[in-house]
């Protein structure tokens, strides 16, 4: 288990380079010049130009996985999926280069290596659904420099709710989609249970990002054929170092994590359900 990050760095201003559409989402880009680069898994605590304006909305910074990071000599560009559904994620995904963004992070428990969650895994599985396969991008890049094998599996609601594809530079990429406009019609965990079928259960190990119903499927398809899995969840998350209470997630053996501290990476078999009041995507 990797440790958690106990507490945060400090807010940072950022500049926003780049604001580019992906199928129904935005991906957006900041010049992050005094933070470190974030590892897979781990998120930011965003907050944009306009925030808690006309009403005061929106009032909280919003918990964004990195999609992908890249150092240079001016600092780390910091890559954002964002799908506008609400205040903040609005003010997020209108933000035009040279806005400002306001950051705190990297934060979070980031994803184990396949070896760290079993010694037996050589390859790794990894399975996104929605505006949740943004962590999947950066970690199927971690995993290429490593010389680890990967497969890529993408679900999608349907066009209106779909992109990012082109986050993931290499030619291993499944889809499914639910109105069967890319790939295989029906659940990306259909995909899931089809490999797992064969001689990826014993070889590789499961990491996943998606709505609450497709990790507890994740969950319960890995725990059946005990397959080892990491779960990238999201819940509603105000502060991001583990001091509100939000993000409390029900154990498998009793009691509760904070998501932001103790995750947002969780082992499948340390939680009781990811079917978590207030998360999905």
């Amino acid at each position: 288990m990797t440790d958690r990050v106990l507490a945060p760095f400090g807010r940072r201003r950022c500049a926003v380079v780049a604001n580019e559409a992906t199928g129904g989402y935005r991906l957006i880009s900041a010049l992050d010049e005094g933070g470190p680069p974030p590892r897979a898994g781990q998120f930011y605590m965003l907050a944009g130009a306009g925030w808690g304006g006309t009403g005061g909305r929106p009032y909280l910074p919003r918990a964004f996985s990195v999609a992908e990071a890249e150092a240079g000599a001016d600092g780390v560009r910091l890559d954002f999926l964002c799908e506008a559904v609400g205040p903040g994620t609005g003010v997020l995904a209108a933000l035009a280069v040279g806005d400002a963004l306001h950051l705190t992070g990297p934060l979070g428990r980031p994803f184990s290596t396949p070896c760290e969650l079993a010694p037996g895994a050589a390859g790794a599985i990894l399975v996104g659904g929605g505006i949740g396969i943004a962590p999947l991008a950066i970690l199927r890049r971690a995993l290429a420099e490593r010389g680890v094998p990967q497969r890529v599996l993408l679900g999608f609601r349907d066009r209106a709710h779909s992109g990012g594809l082109d986050l993931f530079r290499c030619s291993e990429v499944r889809t499914a989609s639910e109105d069967g406009h890319t790939g295989h019609q029906g659940y990306v965990t259909d995909l899931l249970a089809v490999l797992l079928e064969g001689d990826d259960a014993d070889s590789a190990a499961v990491y996943a990002c998606g709505p609450a119903a497709m990790l507890e499927a994740v969950r319960e398809l890995c725990a059946a054929r005990d397959v080892p899995a990491e779960l990238a969840m999201e819940t509603p998350m105000a502060c991001g170092f583990g001091s509100c209470f939000g993000c409390a997630v029900p154990l498998a053996g009793g009691g509760y994590m904070r998501l932001c501290v103790d995750g947002p990476v969780v082992r499948a078999e340390e939680i009781e359900t990811a079917m978590v009041a207030g998360s999905g995507h």
